[in-house]
């Protein structure tokens, strides 16, 4: 586990927000370009990323070791408010944070990318699980676009009748037991031509996705969509408890609301 060694100016108001994802970063730019003589800033990260962007202010990597651990932090760390940024499908860490910041009397807010909306042409079947969704591919293709991250590849890896464009942020040393894939690495936005000549160059005939939301990804649903390829979507799960905005300048507003200037 990685952590920052520098400390926090605790004369000012001190803002954790729980990162790894774009909409994150954003928020941590924008506050440093707006607030920062007026912020301390510090942003944490699971660590999974091997060439994580720059940010602004502190950045923590590694896990806190659980509910428990994350409320003496934030207590330790005087922080005065948790944004909660992470994956929507990051539910573990969220539920931590319910229960650290309950705990240490923080005022926490998630920043939870919008949903995706089915438009006219889509054609998604929802699982309600990564393994669900497995289990049932071969109804909807043999050549998978698979585009769920490197954490929930395992389900699909003994598929054996079926062959797998996996695309990842990074490229990890081993993707055993795949055996009749190729892998590619990518972090979006994305474009909707590119992913449309992805999917034709690799005669992809369905695609898979997690139902994360926000605007980096889209693009695959929309080529999709034009292709008129069936996507088998995993259903996300409900926000954490309390309260949710779904973009950054939402967030700013309830942090200066909160901070009351």
């Amino acid at each position: 586990m990685e952590r920052s060694s520098a400390v926090p100016d605790f004369s000012k108001p001190h803002i954790l927000i729980l990162g790894g994802t774009t909409e994150a970063a954003t928020l941590a730019r924008s506050l440093a370009d707006g607030f920062s003589d007026r912020l301390a800033l510090t942003t944490s990260l699971a660590g999974r990323t091997r060439a994580p962007g720059a940010l602004p202010g502190q950045v923590r990597s590694g896990g806190f070791g659980g509910a428990e651990a994350l409320a003496d932090y934030l207590k330790d760390q005087r922080v005065a408010i948790v944004i909660d940024a992470t994956h929507p499908f990051a539910t573990q860490i969220s539920a931590n944070a319910v229960t650290a910041c309950e705990t240490a009397s923080v005022p926490r807010l998630a920043l939870s990318r919008a949903p995706w909306k089915v438009t006219p042409g889509d054609n998604w079947t929802y699982f309600d699980s990564v393994e669900a969704a497995a289990e049932n591919l071969t109804q909807f293709g043999r050549r998978a676009f698979l585009t769920v991250g490197i954490q929930e590849l395992a389900p699909f890896a003994s598929l054996a009748d079926i062959w797998f464009l996996v695309r990842l942020i990074d490229r990890p040393a081993d993707l055993a037991p795949f055996s009749d894939f190729q892998a590619i690495t990518g972090r979006g936005p994305f474009s909707v031509e590119g992913e449309r000549e992805l999917m034709e160059s690799h005669k992809i005939d369905v695609l898979v996705s997690k139902a994360s939301g926000g605007t980096a990804t889209a693009a695959k649903l929309e080529a999709a969509r034009l292709l008129g390829l069936p996507v088998v979507m995993v259903r996300r799960p409900p926000p954490p408890v309390g309260p949710v905005v779904h973009d950054v300048p939402a967030a700013i507003d309830w942090i200066i609301v909160r901070l009351g200037s």
